[in-house]
């Protein structure tokens, strides 16, 4: 789903060159931008050419054809495409927030446009086939995963945080992928690595020495000081420099061009040469579009939940079942997990120190009130949300917040 995206030919690179860990005899794209699909549909299937897959590459715009028979489901959706983005990374920034299409408002925003789509998908491919699994990789991950999993579909969540890390960790070790195993612990956009063990979950920690080494690259890479990850001694994802950084980062987007309006040019781009049909592999270009190593997580994920050669451990979405002892177990978190043909089972993690875990709780509360504004409307409810949000946290800004969501999604909210 969303097969018209950008980013689908580094999914259809990475099912051409793994196909050993997941062979497939369909990749089935559904788009309803029928333009767009073509040019990705014709690519992906050079691509499949290209390197030898046997695969059939099928393009529709019809939902209920694209899904029949399926044995796995990505949703890689973006509702209201990246005219959506444009203002959720900019209307925030009026109440003196972050504009960020996954975190703070404009997360929520996107949350409630998303979930109402996606359990409607999801609704879908269970009469269609109830054994399908749902791999999400739509943002905010975390707050559609809890939805699909509370209404009882069959899903998992994606993101391609920990993955990045892992490969740039490897890197800088001069070790294979395959032998960093991330002690990865927290929410979707919301995670720290509190260890990097070489040869899997009982390995030696090396992120004292990681740190030591080369701390000043992995501070460069995350923007945020290396005094900051010396005195933490962890390594927080990208997305905490919004909480970290909070105000830096607001007058940075305040004085520049949107990520979406970045995006979108690149967009423009790719799909251009996507047209040319001598092209048949995936444009260096893509690789600024975001989404490293996407295809080598899905590809993984859903090659152990069809229980196919894919890895017994990744790092996922799902349940919290005890796992943090502080949360719900009904609240998604993102860790390593056990993943098999049933689902994942989340592994035990390291204690979470209290710096952490009180971030954890606040976001966490935050999604709940999210998840019931998206599947119950109203405007209290985008206002409590807010509210709760740490990001915001005032009620005139909340307030203020709550108009402008409203204003700016009134189209795709069926209450307002």
């Amino acid at each position: 789903m969303g097969g018209g995206s950008t980013y689908t030919p580094e999914l259809a690179d990475g099912f051409a060159r793994l196909r050993d860990t997941l062979p497939i005899a369909e990749l089935v794209l559904v788009d309803p931008a029928a333009d767009r699909l073509e040019r990705v549909g014709g690519l992906a299937r050079r691509i499949f050419a290209r390197q030898g897959h046997p695969g059939v590459v099928t393009t529709t715009s019809d939902l209920d054809a694209g899904i029949d028979g399926a044995d796995a489901v990505l949703l890689q959706l973006r509702v209201g495409g990246q005219a959506a983005r444009q203002r959720d990374e900019t209307w925030p920034l009026e109440c003196g927030c972050v504009g960020q299409e996954t975190t703070g408002a404009g997360g929520l925003a996107k949350a409630l446009r998303t979930v109402p789509v996606v359990l409607d998908v999801a609704e879908r491919v269970r009469r269609a086939n109830p054994d399908a699994w749902i791999i999400d990789f739509t943002n905010p991950v975390g707050i559609v995963t809890r939805a699909l999993l509370r209404a009882g579909h069959r899903a998992v969540g994606l993101c391609n945080v920990a993955v990045g890390f892992q490969r740039k960790f490897a890197k800088l070790l001069d070790v294979a992928p395959e032998a960093v195993h991330l002690d990865h612990v927290g929410l979707n956009h919301l995670t720290w690595e509190l260890g990097v063990r070489l040869g899997g979950p009982g390995g030696e920690d090396v992120l004292p020495k990681l740190l030591a080494e080369h701390g000043d690259a992995v501070a460069a890479d995350l923007r945020l000081p290396r005094a900051l990850l010396d005195r933490l001694g962890v390594v927080p994802s990208y997305y905490l420099r919004y909480f970290y950084a909070h105000d830096e980062v607001v007058a940075e987007l305040a004085g520049k061009p949107s990520r979406a309006a970045e995006v979108a040019a690149m967009e423009r781009e790719l799909l251009e040469m996507y047209a040319d049909p001598a092209l048949d592999e995936k444009p260096a270009l893509l690789a600024r579009r975001g989404g490293a190593f996407y295809s080598e997580a899905a590809v993984d994920l859903a090659a152990a939940l069809l229980g196919g050669a894919g890895p017994g451990t990744q790092v996922v979405n799902t349940f919290n079942r005890g796992t943090l002892p502080f949360l719900p177990d009904d609240a998604v978190i993102e860790v390593q997990a056990s993943v098999g043909p049933s689902g994942a089972v989340p592994l035990p993690v390291p204690e979470l120190d209290p710096l952490y875990a009180g971030l954890v709780g606040h976001v966490t509360a935050y999604e709940e009130l999210a998840l019931d504004a998206a599947l119950r409307g109203g405007r209290d409810r985008v206002f409590a949300a807010l509210l709760a949000h740490p990001l915001v946290g005032r009620s005139a800004t909340a307030e203020g917040l709550t108009d402008r969501l409203i204003a700016h999604n009134r189209e795709y909210l069926a209450w307002a």
